[in-house]
């Protein structure tokens, strides 16, 4: 997974064509932490296919907020450059993670 910060955040998201998913998240958020190794399983696994990212926001808020990002866990699925879906909440699960993974990969095939 690459580590995302505002330096790098538009050359690896923005200006990427074709999937990334990005895991906004932060140390002090226990679901966050709790995601963390289903969210890196999910990166090994589709790692041929799609582009993975996590963002700590801790010194990157100004770039989660304008991503939109208000609530922690968050994860942002892009398509060349453009956000197309935005999970988010105490109760996401890796689960759904996964099938929105599924969905896009669908889409693109």
């Amino acid at each position: 997974m690459i580590e995302l910060n505002k330096d790098n955040f538009e050359q690896e998201v923005k200006q990427h064509q074709g999937l990334v998913m990005v895991d906004f998240w932060g140390e002090s958020c226990g679901r966050c932490m709790e995601l963390m190794p289903d969210v890196i399983a999910l990166s090994e696994k589709y790692a041929d296919e799609l582009k993975f990212a996590k963002l700590n926001i801790a010194g990157n808020r100004r770039v989660a907020m304008g991503q939109g990002v208000m609530g922690l866990p968050s994860m942002v699925f892009y398509k060349d450059g453009e956000k197309i879906q935005h999970l988010s909440g105490e109760e996401l699960d890796a689960q759904q993670i996964e099938d929105a993974i599924k969905t896009y990969l669908t889409e693109t095939a």
